[in-house]
């Protein structure tokens, strides 16, 4: 597909006659002017594996969702809208679920009349984090059930809402379960394979295989492609489960984080950076604090900040296996646009 016809969002990837998407939040953005405008999905093999895993991805017209699928087959095409005369509209494809389990691609746009790429943003954003950027289990709002792709929906998240907010476009980076020096462990032992670090100068990561064998995580990621103006960290959550309170995990947890750190500013020099953490438990926000105060004195780079999130409410709700609702996400959403405005000036 002709790439100069669509606005990328995201670590979008064109890979041989397609455009792969892989991470939360990722898609395309275009104008058409016509009588009806067709998108033709590829995915990956995930497609006849268990349905907890398969892409979710909408499509919106003029803003309005018209479409909502989750891919149960490897080739899908979906009618965006047909009329009898010719109208203009604004088209925006997101896939809504994660990398992790599995990816998608759009292999054509099919219309009688013109595409065009819309305008980007005058900002971008880059959300980095864990289960709570990618939007687990917002879309079910109880806390006894288990991971679903279904029932993520990155745009009922604090990032997504964030970049609305401020006008910005934005980029993501998350993993369910992921951490800086661990996963999310229910026995206190390291989980040494799941880390953001790892795959964070990478297209992503994911199980799944998309079309001969590609796998994000074997693709290095350009970062001249988009510079954000500003990268919001959130992770912390699942090390939480490993740290617990002894002192020698916390220290390995900072100095981690400070190591991360570093790699995101050789990648970004000029963004400001922002650490956030406590949607799920403020145990380790007084580390992060630390981490902002030792990577500043080390570095001598003062373009960092902290902030806390208030820990979720039981009066708020609980969606999937304890994680945020949209009412707990719109509430870190409305701190952290306070504080962006405040730091960014914007």
């Amino acid at each position: 597909m002709n790439l100069k016809k669509v606005r990328l969002i995201g670590r979008v990837m064109p890979l041989e006659d397609t455009l792969w998407m892989a991470l939360s939040g990722t898609g395309i953005e275009f104008s058409v002017t016509g009588t009806f405008a067709r998108i033709t999905f590829l995915t990956d093999d995930t497609w006849c594996g268990e349905p907890e895993n398969r892409s979710r991805v909408a499509v919106y017209v003029d803003g309005e969702r018209r479409t909502d699928c989750l891919f149960d087959k490897p080739e899908i095409t979906v009618t965006v809208f047909s009329c009898e005369c010719e109208e203009t509209h604004v088209v925006r494809v997101i896939k809504l679920s994660e990398s992790a389990m599995s990816t998608c691609g759009i292999s054509g746009i099919e219309t009688d009349g013109e595409i065009s790429p819309t305008e980007p943003k005058e900002r971008l954003i880059e959300f980095i984090g864990d289960s709570i950027t990618c939007g687990y289990g917002v879309d079910d709002e109880d806390l006894d059930h288990h991971f679903s792709t279904g029932t993520e929906d990155v745009t009922r998240t604090y990032a997504y809402k964030t970049a609305l907010a401020l006008n910005s476009d934005y980029s993501m980076v998350a993993f369910s379960g992921y951490g800086i020096v661990s996963g999310y462990t229910a026995i206190g032992e390291k989980v040494g394979n799941q880390l953001v670090p790892e795959y964070y100068e990478k297209l992503g990561f994911s199980y799944g295989t998309y079309k001969d064998g590609y796998k994000p995580q074997n693709i290095q990621w350009d970062f001249s492609v988009n510079q954000p103006d500003l990268i919001v960290i959130n992770l912390g959550t699942n090390d939480m489960s490993y740290v617990l309170n002894r002192e020698e995990r916390r220290e390995e947890y900072i100095s981690g984080y400070i190591v991360f750190l570093k790699t995101v500013r050789k990648n970004n020099p000029a963004a400001r950076l922002l650490c956030v953490l406590g949607m799920m438990g403020e145990a380790l926000c007084p580390a992060v604090e630390d981490v902002v105060k030792r990577y500043k004195a080390e570095t001598g780079d003062n373009r960092i900040s902290y902030m806390g999130f208030n820990d979720q409410l039981p009066e708020d709700g609980y969606a999937a296996n304890w994680h945020p609702t949209e009412t707990t996400h719109t509430k870190a959403a409305d701190k952290l646009i306070a504080e962006i405005r405040s730091c960014m000036g914007w």
